[in-house]
């Protein structure tokens, strides 16, 4: 009788762990212990698609492991600077952080190729190079080496050229500039004489109104309107050539990321994979009706560089790119692939797509 219960006991317990193992199979989250990262941001989340993509990847994130995974968002400041999330997640002083790629140029030079490119990749181009052309796999191959996984997990169309209180006629009205400029756009700059600074957009508005600077680029318009640069510079010009499209990444803690299992793994991938498309879509969405309001309510002039003006930066760009490519390995690396995939890209790029002005052409015509 008592082995007959025994019996009876121990296969209600191998009922039991086939049951649990079932479960465990049918949702792996529920195996793994709950995620609870911090995430820190580079740019404040109410600045409109350069940031407010990273509380939504946040979201779906949450949503798709069931709430097994949460990122919390922290602000810049509230944890770190925008400008240290490379070296906190480095370091494991935070678990991710979600951050334009290019402030650790210094320690990580090719980073600002990945953050974006004087005269580089558009925004199609980007995704297309990151996602299916080997750029994530490149990326991760450096960024291992600080102890970090960077996952491609956002991008915008192109920021303006800058807010100057004059039209650009000439380079040689920056010699002597004070001007904000960031990453690679800001190296062409200093070498046509500018003296180049690198603010937080916080601070951009006072240093234009009080005169410490006297120019500057941030980003595209919804984020250059939420500023309010418009108050205190009147020419706003296009296009971004220093940054045709602006990247984001969701960095996270190598041994973190080591941690998570194949399912959670592919959760982050999955959602930030999302997060590209929600960003560049919001992004489009948005900029054509805040260019007309600065140019019908704010009083503001919208200039096209001049031809000759690009045709001298993207001489300077070269000379950048050349310099950067012979000092370091990876940046040749990362340049040498970026450069061939825009030129393989290029006779589909003018050819596939109808003319930029294609519509002004029509309307001329009519």
């Amino acid at each position: 009788m008592t082995t007959v219960k025994t019996a009876a006991r121990l296969g209600g317990v191998a009922a039991m762990a086939a049951m649990l193992a079932t479960t465990s199979i049918a949702n792996p989250a529920a195996a793994q212990d709950r995620v609870r990262w911090q995430m820190t941001m580079g740019f404040p989340s109410t600045l409109t698609a350069l940031a407010d993509t990273a509380p939504w990847v946040a979201e779906q994130v949450n949503t798709m492991s069931g709430g097994n995974m949460t990122l919390q968002v922290f602000e810049p400041g509230k944890l770190v600077k925008g400008t240290e999330v490379f070296d906190a997640v480095s370091q494991g002083k935070v678990d991710s952080g979600y951050v334009w790629a290019g402030y650790e140029i210094g320690k990580v030079p090719s980073s600002a190729l990945f953050g974006a490119q004087p005269f580089g990749l558009e925004p199609m181009e980007m995704m297309a190079f990151m996602l299916e052309h080997g750029g994530q796999e490149m990326m991760q191959e450096i960024y291992a080496e600080h102890n970090i996984m960077p996952l491609y997990c956002g991008v915008i169309s192109p920021e303006a050229a800058g807010w100057f209180t004059f039209p650009l006629e000439s380079l040689d009205q920056v010699s002597g500039m004070r001007i904000r400029f960031a990453g690679l756009g800001g190296e062409v700059m200093q070498k046509m004489d500018a003296e180049v600074t690198l603010l937080p957009g916080s601070e951009l508005f006072e240093a234009l109104e009080k005169g410490v600077i006297d120019a500057t680029e941030f980003s595209l318009p919804t984020v250059d309107e939420q500023l309010g640069f418009y108050k205190v510079a009147k020419f706003y010009h296009l296009p971004g050539w220093h940054q045709p499209s602006t990247n984001q990444y969701l960095y996270i803690n190598l041994d973190k990321w080591n941690g998570l299992d194949e399912s959670q793994q592919a959760i982050l991938r999955t959602a930030c994979t999302a997060g590209v498309a929600k960003s560049i879509a919001r992004a489009e969405a948005l900029q054509g009706a805040v260019l007309n309001t600065f140019t019908e309510e704010h009083g503001v002039t919208a200039v096209e560089v001049p031809e000759n003006i690009l045709l001298e930066l993207q001489e300077k760009t070269d000379e950048v790119m050349a310099e950067f490519s012979e000092e370091d390995e990876a940046f040749n690396k990362v340049w040498s692939a970026m450069s061939a995939f825009k030129e393989e890209h290029k006779a589909w790029k003018e050819l596939g797509y109808l003319p930029r002005d294609w519509m002004s052409r029509v309307d001329e015509s009519e």
